[in-house]
């Protein structure tokens, strides 16, 4: 892919902040900015799964293709690095594709998956392992389909995390015939690589401990994406396939910080027409008027209604569209992306009491049921009422404090 360029010719400035390792949960399944600051994860060889990790393959009838674009926004210094006078970008696109052979796409650089596992005090495994997972994306092929005819759907991963984490969901909502956007925050996770080699680290770690410090991120993500959909669609369009799009179906999910991102993003830009917030906590105001775009929350055991979070609760009441709250039972905060699958392969065991493949799965197929609803008008009796094929997805009536 166009991303992945070695070796790096120099590292910016950023500090690392100590975690637990990839199956450590966030606190009350909240989006939690500050990562859990533990012991770190020792990993016995014995006990690691022999060979990479391969993602699970989409179900859609299209292949999927990706490529990876560098955005530079210069009407804003970067907010993280005042110094950098405009605020650069690198954005993972997936599409349906004609392509059914090529280069499969890269997951994430060696140097990259070494900044990861060391900013995650993971030990034990190689450095480049996450480097090595095989994802089922063909890279830089031609993207396909009718001028106009595909939705657009934007990702914003958790914090310290990159895009790629996403990936399982990405390739299913491509291969089901929409574009996907993901967006590396940068200085957000622990390392986004550009194309001369320089590699962003965490510098936002710096200061995750601040009054204020998640209001700002979701200030920051919602700038971010307004300045994404300028460079995908419109006359300042930057990508190739970027006439498939349809200016009218866009809409956006991101996990923890990233949900919250999902949020902001909405109150914002009135581009994004619909969002999923993946169990994080919210933290930009929904104005009192309410938020009338349609709306789920998709939390994990830690947001139940009435839980220890109680900004979902509080937006529940300021939404006034279509909206829904899902508890995923036996999930925990990392279920909804590729952690638990990454676990494995670093043989720390998977978290929570679903398995991984169960958890990608019911992930895949909830959030892509909210976009077939509400980007193309398909009826989804799946977010109606409880599914025997999904006995873990409990659909939650807030006001009565009932998840059934």
């Amino acid at each position: 892919m166009k991303h992945a360029i070695e070796p790096p010719k120099k590292i910016l400035r950023g500090g690392l902040v100590a975690a637990a390792g990839l199956v450590v949960l966030a606190a009350a399944a909240c989006s939690a900015p500050t990562p859990p600051r533990s012991v770190a994860a020792s990993i016995s060889p014995s006990a690691r799964p022999t060979g990479p990790l391969t993602l699970p393959a989409p179900t859609g009838t299209h292949p999927v293709g990706t490529t990876a674009l560098f955005l530079k926004d210069t009407s804003r210094p970067d907010p993280w690095v005042p110094e950098a006078k405009a605020r650069e970008l690198k954005v993972t696109l997936w599409y349906p594709t004609r392509a059914r052979e090529g280069r499969r796409a890269q997951y994430m650089t060696p140097k990259e998956s070494e900044l990861i596992l060391k900013g995650k005090k993971v030990t034990g495994a190689p450095y480049d392992v996450l480097s090595k997972t095989r994802t089922n994306a063909f890279s830089d092929a031609k993207p396909a389909g009718r001028k106009g005819s595909l939705a657009l759907v934007v990702l914003s991963p958790g914090f310290t995390m990159p895009s790629s984490t996403l990936t399982t969901l990405a390739e299913e909502l491509a291969g089901s015939g929409y574009v996907v956007a993901g967006i590396d925050h940068t200085y957000e996770n622990y390392a986004t690589t550009f194309p001369d080699g320089r590699i962003a680290e965490c510098v936002a770690c710096d200061s995750d401990s601040d009054f204020g410090f998640g209001t700002k991120v979701v200030g920051v993500r919602a700038a971010d994406v307004s300045f994404v959909l300028d460079r995908l669609t419109g006359s300042s369009a930057k990508w190739e396939g970027s006439s498939l799009i349809d200016p009218s179906k866009i809409a956006m999910a991101g996990q923890s910080i990233g949900g919250a991102g999902t949020v902001a993003a909405m109150v914002k830009d009135s581009r994004v027409r619909a969002g999923i917030n993946m169990d994080g906590t919210t933290y930009a105001r929904i104005p009192k008027s309410g938020l009338s775009r349609p709306f789920m929350f998709l939390g994990s055991a830690g947001h139940p209604p009435g839980g220890r979070d109680n900004s979902w609760d509080r937006d529940w009441k300021l939404l006034t569209g279509w909206k829904r709250w899902l508890l995923l039972s036996g999930g925990e905060h990392q279920s909804f992306t590729d952690v638990p699958l990454l676990a494995e392969v670093l043989g720390l065991g998977h978290p929570g009491e679903l398995s991984p493949a169960r958890s990608a799965e019911i992930t895949r197929t909830y959030v892509r049921a909210f976009f077939d609803l509400h980007l193309h008008t398909r009826r989804q009796p799946l977010l109606d009422e409880p599914s025997p094929r999904y006995p873990e997805v409990k659909l939650c009536t807030p006001d009565n404090k009932i998840c059934g």
